[in-house]
């Protein structure tokens, strides 16, 4: 291999490169300017749902009840500690690209050999590249010697480019293919030597362009925070209202302003929903703990709600669809096509083991090509343990690649010094050159290769020549080969990638493919995956001519991106995002952090995901399995499903509640609850509607239906009107119970046991009816749920300790009753949720009668 000439080229003086950092700046991002902890508080703080939860705390502080008041408070202090946590893990994303775009650099400075801090560069600088290096800057190759760059960072390309050297008039393009003589900032020299001159540095390389992109794009508020902000807001006003409303109202019809004021704050507690800022806390908290269970990390909590409603999920063929490891699938030899069976028997058929060994022996022995890498690794198996492989053997003479003639041979010599053998392999025209074909032959050769790379292989030739010792001819050509066959690599597909694309469409998600790899590569992964309209694949090339208006009409339907380069994989992005679709997307490259933080749910990928990917995104994929995502996507509509049943519940139990602290104020009748009522209640609301319903299992459907509308509300109509019917239901039969003990002329505290303790039952069978809106209490019970069993405990033990201790009597203002009027309070709850249950029995029966109607059609 020739030495590159590097000592006539002088490079920049230290004068000229310090005077053109003063001028231009450090080869390094900007920093984006951070909020600062104060500056996040006080946007955390500014949420109403936070407002709230402050304001309830107080109210506790001031009725005296410090641990309810300091439980909430708490609750404050670690919401803000941790929108703190994920607000400073986000600013990380530029401090890792600016990391990654740095490495230190071999230059050339005052005619000298110099290694400097990659930040230390400037343009005019000339950079000695060699097999290993990290690029520092972007630039044009000078001079080569066969050097090949992996840009997969850039390109999503898993297989290395070729790169030539630089001839004036040469417009820049693109990253990725073969042929070029642009080199660009944090790509890897995978083979070769070059020399290269920096044309840009820090922001205006190509991967300082997508730093500046990742600084513009943020991410909205999801529709849930926006929704229970605005709820809220709502209910708050509204409390608020009816709170001065009684506190006039009791003032005036009573003379007692005070008893008035405590009469308004215990109204003011029981329509307050503080549960609701609570409640969505800990589901995505305890979401994101069991989202981790799947291997999947969460660093943007709100995107587990989002997950439920997904409708397209973007996908980056390398790495998140593949192993991004090459590897032998293929042989052609002796006219025979064979399959390479790592895992088996015979993993190399024995007709193509010289094909397999002089295509070893076409490496290097420690080769940094990944298709190189593969052809070593045909050694690990049994092949192995045979006579082809030649692990005594010296190599005494490389032929490299090169423009001209795209094959490299190799020339090894025996342990005994008398036998000497060549190893080539290359593109199979070159190989086919090489050997001398006649026209026949290669028609032939012609036909085989169009087979294998209509499956999407990366196909080499391999041939074989030896001679006697003598002097070695200076080209490949002096030797007479002989042409050996065909190997034909791939990015194998991850195990149960199928699985869950199918599993996926089930769910109503579309799965779009978008890479950086070659069309055919792309179509021949689209199809062993089963993608949808796998046969339709747009280049970027096409996509860059496709106007607004007909690319978001062509996305609608389009699955397969190819060639697509990041400013590309941006523009997919958003194009469905204005077709209204809420759309993941997973990457691992620095090419796809834009539109990592740019789509409503950014997945990277943990293992081989750059940092910049990782820190860009809401969800990280620990193992880089692209099932875990289906996982996720399944525990999210559970989240959301489990979320709305407690949001229902707390409407629902909030009704009796408030109706029967404002109804006896209006008509002048005895008062019911009082705040410590209202504390004990809490007590069961608090636990009920987060831990007991979150720890609920999922919908048998939860896959097999599609994903909800982005606009739909987590409340709809009917929603909305079955969680206040069960309510207002709830609150007829109390009041029945209430007026019931008045009209049998029992005294106030009788009246209050009686009516309190129905609450008290009619709450924990709203628990029970609600745990599943499809199935009835009956087979819902069947399901464990220790949570719920907890809580059912606590609260009927509670309720005895009160009924029965006479201080605790006291403190209640109780009075005992008899076992007839517990019996009547028990009945009394059952029949508060019994039509519930009966309109889930109806309403299974319809659906199914619906299905079964439109399978028939």
């Amino acid at each position: 291999m020739t030495r590159l000439e590097i000592n006539p080229v002088k490079g920049l003086s230290s004068e000229q490169a310090a005077e053109k950092i003063r001028a231009e700046g450090y080869n390094e991002l900007p920093e984006t300017q951070k909020h600062g902890i104060p500056g996040i508080i006080l946007e955390v703080v500014k949420e109403p749902m936070f407002i709230l939860l402050v304001a309830s705390g107080l109210i506790y502080f001031f009725l005296g009840d410090v641990t309810e008041g300091i439980m909430l408070m708490s609750f404050v202090f670690v919401i803000i500690g941790i929108t703190v946590y994920q607000e400073q893990k986000t600013e990380k994303a530029l401090e890792a690209l600016r990391n990654l775009s740095s490495p230190r650099a071999l230059v050339i400075r005052d005619g000298e050999q110099k290694r400097i801090a990659g930040r230390e560069v400037v343009t005019g600088d000339i950079l000695i590249l060699s097999e290993g290096d990290r690029v520092p800057a972007d630039g044009i190759l000078l001079s080569s010697n066969h050097i090949s760059v992996d840009e997969s960072l850039l390109t999503g390309e898993s297989v290395p480019v070729r790169k030539i050297p630089w001839v004036e008039g040469q417009t820049e393009q693109h990253p990725g293919g073969d042929d070029l003589p642009f080199i660009y900032s944090g790509t890897m020299v995978v083979q070769g030597q070059g020399l290269a001159e920096v044309r840009s540095t820090g922001p205006r390389t190509e991967m300082g362009k997508i730093g500046t992109v990742l600084q513009t794009v943020g991410r909205d508020d999801t529709r849930l925070k926006t929704e229970i902000s605005w709820m809220v807001k709502t209910i708050a006003t509204v409390g608020l209202f009816l709170c001065l409303i009684i506190v006039v109202v009791y003032g005036f019809t009573r003379g007692d302003w005070i008893s008035g004021l405590l009469a308004g704050i215990t109204l003011a507690m029981a329509i307050l929903p503080e549960e609701f800022p609570v409640v969505l806390t800990i589901f995505l908290a305890l979401g994101a703990w069991r989202i981790s269970q799947k291997q999947v990390l969460t660093r943007n909590v709100p995107a587990i709600e989002t997950l439920g409603s997904a409708t397209v999920l973007c996908v980056d063929k390398t790495g998140t669809l593949t192993l991004n490891k090459m590897t032998v699938q293929t042989f052609f030899a002796e006219g025979v096509i064979c399959d390479h069976d790592p895992i088996g028997a015979n993993s190399v058929p024995d007709i193509c083991h010289e094909l397999s060994e002089y295509a070893i022996l076409a490496c290097k022995k420690d080769p940094f090509d990944p298709m190189e890498k593969a052809l070593i690794q045909l050694s690990d198996g049994d092949f192995g343990k045979t006579e082809h492989i030649h692990t005594g053997w010296d190599l005494i003479v490389e032929y490299p690649l090169s423009p001209v003639l795209l094959a490299m041979s190799n020339v090894w010599r025996s342990p005994d010094g008398n036998e000497f053998i060549i190893a080539s392999k290359g593109a199979p025209e070159a190989i086919a050159d090489l050997c001398h074909l006649p026209e026949p032959d290669r028609e032939m050769l012609a036909g085989q290769i169009n087979t294998l790379a209509a499956k999407g292989l990366r196909i080499l030739g391999v041939a074989k020549a030896s001679f006697v010792l003598s002097e070695l001819p200076d080209g490949q050509h002096d030797f007479e080969f002989k042409f050996l066959g065909l190997i034909g690599f791939a990015d194998p597909i991850r195990p149960g990638i199928p699985e869950a694309v199918a599993e996926c469409h089930s769910a109503g998600i579309r799965v779009i493919m978008i890479t950086g790899d070659y069309p055919l590569t792309a179509r021949s992964i689209a199809q062993q995956i089963g993608l949808q309209h796998a046969d339709e694949c747009i280049t970027g090339s096409e996509l860059e001519q496709i106007p607004e208006p007909e690319l978001k009409d062509k996305i609608r339907t389009a699955t397969l991106f190819a060639r697509a380069v990041p400013e590309q994989k941006l523009r997919i992005v958003n194009a469905l995002k204005a077709n209204h679709e809420v759309v993941a997307m997973t990457g691992d490259g620095v090419n796809d952090a834009p539109a990592l933080k740019s789509a409503d749910i950014g997945i990277a990928m943990g293992g081989r995901g750059t940092d910049v990917a990782r820190e860009a995104s809401s969800l990280v994929l620990l193992d880089d399995n692209f099932t875990s995502i289906v996982s996720a996507v399944r525990l999210g509509r559970r989240i959301y499903d489990n979320l709305k049943k407690a949001m229902a519940y707390i409407f629902s139990i909030h009704v009796p509640i408030a109706g029967m602290s404002l109804i006896p104020v209006l008509f002048n009748l005895p008062l019911i609850l009082m705040p410590v009522h209202i504390v004990f209640l809490e007590l069961i609301i608090d636990p009920a509607c987060s831990v007991v319903f979150e720890s609920e299992k999922e919908e048998s459907n939860v896959m097999n239906r599609p994903p909800r509308q982005k606009d739909e509300r987590l409340f709809t109509r009917k929603t909305l009107f079955l969680s206040l019917l069960q309510g207002f239901v709830v609150l007829a039969v109390v009041f029945l119970v209430y007026l019931s003990a008045i009209s049998r002329g029992l005294n106030e505290e009788e009246v209050r046991t009686l009516t309190f303790t129905t609450i008290v039952i009619a709450n924990l069978l709203l628990i029970l009816t609600n745990r599943s809106w499809s199935e009835t209490m009956f087979q819902t019970i069947q399901t464990p749920n220790k949570a719920m069993g907890w809580v059912f405990a606590g609260t009927l033990i509670g309720l005895a300790l009160i009924l029965i201790i006479p201080s605790l009597q006291n403190l209640f203002r109780f009075a005992p009753i008899s076992l007839d009027e517990l019996i009547v309070c028990v009945l009394a709850g059952v029949v508060s949720v019994l039509w519930f249950e009966v309109y889930k029995v109806w309403n299974s029966r319809h659906k199914r009668k619906e299905e079964t109607e439109r399978l028939i059609l």
